[in-house]
């Protein structure tokens, strides 16, 4: 009886036809490997648990007196506050939705949007509940209000460029694809490591923005395509052909769909 399941399991998820049984499963994988280190660093963060504490502390410190002995840097990373607002990411892909629904993608828009949503949702809310003060600092060079955990510009950073990779990616070919994902990458750390830089966020509060982040998009994305494969569309590999890979004539507009 056991062998029997045990094949069933394994044609449903290896099988041309059941493959989306494993990119779920992995997909869930990868969600909650993103998911469990976030909720055990937030549990850290919520005891007050000291290694982290010091760590925290240092990183603080440390990057603090760096840039008090370089002004130069100052002016550069202010401006970083604004680049990379959360706010920005946002209208950006309002703009991507409202031009995705315009192309006739309607649900790549809704995806997309949905994206902006509970990225919203979940920043506010857990600032709000753990309710961490940001750095102290004797001569601080930026302000910032709200709670410090987790890091909105960091989050909205890695969602806002996982996003928009994500949906681009079937007009992108193969080499530019591997680009792509790595700028989302260098803008999504920079975002991040710039907040520390300013003094306006722990470094646990940025590894907590970048991992929420991630999950967010894991999860929604699972989500799309366990859509996708409801309508008897063929399995897709998100990452490499992008959210919604059959909507690359709709994407790119009629003249590139007539030349396909």
């Amino acid at each position: 009886m056991w062998r029997q399941r045990a094949r069933r399991w394994t044609y449903r998820r290896f099988s041309p036809d059941g493959r989306l049984g494993l990119r779920l499963t992995l997909a869930c994988a990868a969600v909650f490997l993103v998911v469990v280190p976030f909720v055990v660093l937030l549990a850290l963060v919520d005891v007050h648990w000291a290694p982290l504490r010091h760590l925290d502390d240092t990183a603080t410190t440390h990057t603090h007196g760096f840039v008090l002995r370089h002004r130069a840097l100052v002016g550069p990373l202010r401006a970083t506050a604004y680049v990379f607002h959360p706010w920005v990411f946002r209208t950006i892909l309002l703009a991507l939705a409202a031009w995705l629904l315009y192309r006739g993608a309607r649900r790549l828009a809704v995806w997309a949007a949905a994206n902006v949503l509970v990225a919203g949702v979940v920043s506010a809310t857990l600032k709000t509940a753990v309710g961490r003060t940001r750095p102290v600092l004797p001569n601080p060079i930026a302000h910032s209000g709200g709670g410090s955990f987790p890091s909105g510009h960091a989050l909205m950073t890695v969602v806002g460029t996982a996003t928009i990779v994500l949906v681009l990616l079937p007009l992108l070919r193969r080499a530019w694809r591997a680009v792509a994902w790595a700028a989302a990458a260098v803008l999504s750390v920079a975002s991040g490591l710039f907040r520390v830089l300013l003094g306006v966020h722990y470094l646990s509060d940025v590894i907590a923005g970048w991992l929420l982040g991630a999950a967010i998009v894991l999860a929604t994305t699972a989500a799309f395509e366990t859509w996708r494969r409801g309508e008897g569309r063929r399995p897709a590999d998100p990452f490499h052909e992008g959210t919604e890979p059959e909507a690359e004539a709709r994407i790119a507009g009629e003249d590139h769909a007539r030349s396909a």
